[in-house]
């Protein structure tokens, strides 16, 4: 299972000195939305400079102009770019394809989707990597629920990333519906980085070990 760490709503020396004190604990480095949108592909090419055997992952967040946002991120070192779940089926197989050909990934974001249909309809499209996503305005109005997870039901071709507020509380409740990929932003950006991300490590590894 892996840790993907999620670099949000941080200044670049943060998001440095961040990973510096938890690399050896995480898998997928996530540069995110509003880290771009401050920065733009610099600092993907930065990080992917830095830590070559990382996975990075551009999260864009595309809905539209799919072949050239796949292409921006791709080209600048990410290994999988973020698109949303309610875009057009042409911009998702637009950047299927440009992954296919440069041996990269796509990730669907399914923030705001509760149709079973749309997850047939990307299965259909070629999809095989999601992240179920309680969103940071969401997290306001509570914790992550379990029925976030049914969406899933009857779809198990998918690799699955979680994302939403998840903590060293919420983390062994998570880690019981075994996705791929837990996504952690803030209960590790905004504490003491190295702890929390070696504890968080720690509990999967114990729970793997035990299953």
């Amino acid at each position: 299972m892996n840790i993907q760490l999620a670099l949000d709503r941080l200044s670049k020396d943060e998001c440095f000195r961040i990973l510096e004190e938890t690399v050896d604990s995480i898998d997928w480095i996530e540069i995110g939305t509003g880290v771009i949108k401050e920065y733009g592909m610099t600092i993907v090419r930065e990080i992917k400079s830095m830590y070559p055997n990382k996975v990075i992952v551009a999260d864009m967040k595309t809905c539209d102009a799919g072949k050239h946002e796949a292409l921006q991120a791709f080209e600048a070192g990410a290994d999988i770019t973020t698109v949303m779940a309610f875009s057009a089926d042409k911009t998702i197989t637009d950047m299927l394809e440009v992954a296919k050909q440069l041996q990269k990934r796509i990730m669907v974001d399914l923030l705001g989707v509760t149709d079973q249909n749309r997850m047939k309809e990307l299965e259909g499209l070629g999809i095989d990597l999601v992240s179920l996503h309680y969103g940071k305005d969401m997290q306001t109005e509570g914790e992550m629920q379990d029925d976030i997870f049914s969406l899933l039901d009857n779809h198990s071709t998918f690799e699955v990333a979680v994302a939403g507020g998840i903590n060293v509380g919420s983390l062994p409740g998570i880690i019981e519906k075994r996705p791929t990929t837990v996504i952690v932003g803030s209960a590790i950006t905004k504490a003491d980085s190295r702890a929390v991300a070696e504890k968080m490590r720690g509990m999967i590894e114990k729970y793997e070990i035990s299953h």
